[in-house]
């Protein structure tokens, strides 16, 4: 491997960023909420209703999300929508469902 590679590898902002984005995905109903995204535009009250919990607490987890610049969001008459605004959160995301989410 040349030093270009290790470059390309070990990019100081590169590494900030995957540890700023795995560290707010780290929270297990952020994580529940990425799953529930997928590929798709979901609701906050659709989250809400798969996740399971208070609509001011996924709000809370959607702005850390949103902060970190792993989500975006449209909003469309009185709803927000909120989606997966980076395509390699979604191939993380799927890995992370064949690892952990299949049986074994």
């Amino acid at each position: 491997m040349d030093t270009k590679d290790q470059h390309i590898l070990y990019d100081d902002n590169d590494i900030v960023r995957a540890a700023r984005c795995l560290k707010a995905m780290s929270h297990p109903l952020r994580l529940k909420i990425l799953c529930v995204l997928g590929n798709n535009k979901v609701s906050v009250q659709d989250i809400v209703d798969q996740v399971g919990t208070s609509q001011s607490n996924i709000s809370q987890h959607l702005s850390i999300l949103r902060e970190k610049n792993i989500l975006g969001s449209k909003k469309e008459a009185n709803r927000v929508y909120y989606y997966i605004d980076d395509e390699r959160m979604l191939q993380l995301i799927k890995m992370m469902r064949d690892v952990f989410c299949t049986l074994h």
